[in-house]
C-alpha cells in the first residue's frame, strides 16, 4: 500500500451502487476472471499479474451493495500523467450509466488533477471517453509503443 492509498481514498454512492478507491475492497479473483475471459486486451492474464498491477496503480472498484461489478485503474505519477486501464462494467450491469459515473469519479478525483497528459486505449468505447475530452491524437506518429501479443498465453 502506498501513502496515497491510505490517506486519499474515496467512496461515492448512487442508489445501491458505490465506487471506492479502497484496495482492500477489491475482489482480485473477480477482476482477474473478467480480464482473462471477457476482455479483448488481457485474455489469459494470470492472477499474480493482476495483483501486481493493482498494487502499483490507483484503483476504482464499482459495487452493487458489496458485490463488485466493475473496475478501472489509473497508472500515474500523481503529478503529470495518468493512463486509464482495465476499465469494465460487468455485462449484467451495463446500460445504467455506471461507466460514465466511473469516469466522472476518476476524472474528478482530487489526487488526479492538473495532469498535463491523460491517455488510454480503446477498441470500442470512443464515445464514452470523448465525453471526458479524450481525442484521437492529431499526430499519432509522435506516439510509440511496443506490444507483445499473447504474452499471458505464452506463460501458461
Amino acid at each position: 500500500m502506498n501513502i496515497f492509498d491510505k490517506f486519499l481514498s474515496m467512496d461515492d454512492y448512487k442508489d445501491q451502487y458505490s465506487i471506492s478507491t479502497k484496495k482492500e475492497k477489491l475482489d482480485i479473483e473477480y477482476i482477474q476472471r473478467f480480464l482473462s475471459h471477457c476482455s479483448y486486451w488481457a485474455e489469459g492474464i494470470p492472477v499474480e499479474i493482476v495483483q501486481k498491477s493493482i498494487e502499483h496503480s490507483m484503483c476504482f472498484g464499482v459495487y452493487e451493495d458489496e458485490k463488485q461489478i466493475g473496475f478501472a485503474r489509473v497508472i500515474t505519477d500523481y503529478t503529470t500523467f495518468g493512463y486509464i486501464a482495465d476499465v469494465f462494467i460487468d455485462e449484467n450491469y451495463r446500460g445504467r450509466g455506471l461507466s460514465k459515473w466511473l469516469m466522472e469519479c476518476i476524472m474528478n478525483h482530487p489526487l488526479l488533477q492538473g495532469f498535463r497528459v491523460w491517455q488510454l486505449s480503446t477498441q470500442d468505447a470512443h464515445g464514452l471517453y470523448a465525453r471526458f475530452g479524450f481525442v484521437i491524437p492529431e499526430d499519432p506518429k509522435r506516439l510509440m509503443r511496443k506490444v507483445v501479443p499473447d504474452i499471458y498465453k505464452k506463460k501458461s
